[in-house]
């Protein structure tokens, strides 16, 4: 009888397969690992990699090599250092957007009350929320699957008593009614991508893309849900909207019609990423 194959063979074997679809095979390979055996990173590479494969692991490199993104394998993404629950109903929460918790949290520390337009996994929320003890927020989606995920989220972080998710699209007129404002703090990460970007296929196959895409220009959601803040604001809150990296002088003047100034702050690859409305 053939002797099974081991984890760092299997390793190794899976990372020359998917070296020719993914920048960070290796760890792909590695991650998916850690995933088919339950343990983690560091256990797998002290402990592990002498032990036979697991069974399932072929088929997850299987999907990946389709160009599955690993967090909807693993179902797993962490943001701020906090774990999130994501599938294919949601956007898988990117390390660029951290920038808009970090702010949030430094331009209003004392927020009581929050709300999250385009709230997806829940991860800005939810990422607020964990460290605003204080405060209570609403997240608000147009897709009845991202509200599952957030609630689902919310629960596991123990933040679901002061998290309420609130189906709720901004295209749709009074969509604001009932959540509970005005708002110290308002997140949006709207779609914001131009309808014949070039993505990645990981992104364009398997994201949603009615959390993507946003017209030619990728504006079409800022020119509804912008002119909608100033009512939504406390009088001395403030808005912070992600933006594509090409886009903050258009999002800034659809702000500056409706009397609100602004500032723009850039992610650690020093690329435009946030812009911060006042009134």
């Amino acid at each position: 009888m053939a002797e099974a194959e081991r984890v760092a063979d299997a390793l190794r074997a899976a990372a020359q397969r998917l070296a020719a679809t993914s920048d960070t095979a290796r760890l792909d390979a590695e991650v998916l690992m850690t995933h088919a055996l339950g343990t983690s990173r560091s256990d797998l590479l002290l402990r592990h990699m002498r032990d036979p494969a697991p069974d399932g692991f072929v088929a997850l490199v299987d999907r990946r090599a389709a160009q599955e993104p690993v967090a909807y394998i693993t179902g797993a993404q962490e943001f701020f250092g906090l774990p999130f629950s994501v599938d294919a109903r949601v956007l898988i929460p990117r390390g660029d957007s951290e920038v808009l918790v970090e702010t949030a949290l430094a331009e209003r520390p004392g927020a009581r009350r929050v709300l999250d337009c385009g709230t997806g996994s829940g991860a800005l929320l939810l990422a607020v929320l964990a460290h605003l003890p204080e405060a209570t927020g609403v997240g608000i989606d147009a897709s009845a699957g991202a509200l599952a995920v957030a609630a689902a989220n919310a629960r596991t972080l123990g933040l679901a008593e002061r998290a309420r998710m609130v189906a709720a699209d901004w295209r749709v007129p009074r969509w604001a009614e009932g959540l509970g404002g005005p708002f110290d703090l308002i997140l949006a990460n709207p779609p914001y991508v131009e309808d014949d970007a070039d993505l990645a296929p990981s992104v364009r196959a398997y994201e949603p893309a009615s959390a993507l895409f946003a017209g030619p220009a990728g504006l079409d959601d800022y020119r509804v849900l912008i002119p909608c803040l100033p009512s939504l604001l406390a009088a001395d809150g403030v808005a912070l909207v992600e933006i594509g990296h090409t886009q903050a002088e258009a999002v800034r003047a659809l702000g500056a019609a409706e009397g609100m100034a602004s500032r723009l702050v850039h992610d650690l690859g020093n690329r435009p990423r946030v812009i911060v409305f006042s009134c």
